[in-house]
């Protein structure tokens, strides 16, 4: 079971379930990675509805390295992602929020 207060998210692929967290150094990986903007506008493009697909692959793979695996985004080509495309979109955007979520009461 993934902790939501500690930022994991999880995600089956070809049936083997991950546990994905966007550590610092998962997070600074993939701001290295993006191709277009920061941290910021990629959030943004997530509230807005205006993400891309490689924004999604972005995300599921910094998470995925965060939780300690050592693939990258070329080992997740044919790989089956439950969920299909949606299910990654729904995942990569609950890994982003829960990454800048502070539990309820605190400030």
């Amino acid at each position: 079971m993934a902790n939501p207060w500690s930022g994991e998210v999880v995600l089956v692929i070809d049936g083997e379930r991950h546990v994905l967290k966007l550590t610092l150094g998962a997070l600074a990986e993939l701001e290295a990675g993006l191709q277009a903007g920061t941290l910021v506008q990629l959030v943004e493009r997530f509230e807005s509805g205006a993400f891309s697909t490689r924004d999604v692959l972005s995300l599921i793979v910094a998470g995925l390295r965060g939780g300690g695996w050592r693939g990258g985004a070329s080992d997740l080509v044919s790989a089956e992602i439950q969920g299909g495309p949606m299910g990654a979109a729904k995942v990569a955007a609950e890994l982003l929020a829960r990454a800048f979520m502070l539990p309820d009461g605190a400030a």
